[in-house]
């Protein structure tokens, strides 16, 4: 009986001992979030250049808008709108097209219903990284198919705000980010970025540097 008392004691000393350790590691001391510190790494590995000019730039150059890029007999816009709004409601006999819905906006943090129709651009389709912005760093060189991919690549697109969209405009990070979303904001800029090539500014890496300096909660 004694042998066994001792023998837990000496497991509960090692348990201790461990969780002390696993407590102090640099890991659990860390608290900025996953995505911001794969954000901050690959950050680091984009090129820098100036932007390029805008000579030849038009909505055109990404081909017609919300192409069927995907096949699936459903325009692109359709697509996001229903990923992102939660509920929505189809036109009836349609497994496409989105005539009410309610968004959980990312950049203001408001709820928006959206209803099809003339004030369907309370709610718009965002390029995370702007055409334009993507022009000045990169997309000017791509074939066109390429650029009629990127414009409707749902992993640029989000469903937002349209004050809020129409505000940002075309500028990257140097210029705007989504006030209730920053940190995932830029994460995602610097993702697309980083999957499409595309470069960034001196100004705009400082200024996602400086951003992602302050994500330590998600």
């Amino acid at each position: 009986m004694k042998r066994a008392l001792v023998l837990m004691a000496i497991a509960a000393a090692c348990l201790g001992s461990a969780a002390s350790t696993a407590s102090s590691s640099p890991a659990a001391r860390d608290a900025t979030p996953r995505f911001v510190r794969t954000a901050i790494n690959r950050l680091a590995k984009l090129v820098v250049k100036p932007a390029a000019p805008m000579t030849g730039y038009s909505r055109a150059k990404f081909g017609p808008a919300w192409q069927d890029v995907d096949r699936n007999h459903c325009d692109t816009r359709d697509d996001i709108l229903r990923r992102d709004l939660k509920p929505f409601t189809l036109k009836p006999g349609s497994k496409c097209v989105v005539v009410s819905g309610d968004l959980n906006d990312p950049y203001t943090g408001k709820i928006i219903h959206f209803v099809r129709g003339a004030a369907s651009t309370a709610v718009q389709i965002d390029h995370v990284v702007a055409l334009a912005a993507a022009w000045r760093t990169g997309a000017a060189d791509w074939k066109p198919h390429r650029r009629l991919y990127y414009a409707n690549d749902p992993a640029v697109l989000l469903a937002v705000d349209g004050p809020a969209n129409e505000q940002k405009s075309d500028n990257d990070a140097s210029g705007w980010v989504a006030p209730q979303y920053t940190c995932r904001y830029v994460a995602q800029q610097i993702a697309i970025k980083r999957k499409y090539t595309l470069w960034v500014t001196a100004a705009e890496r400082d200024r996602m540097s400086q951003y992602l300096a302050g994500c330590a909660v998600p």
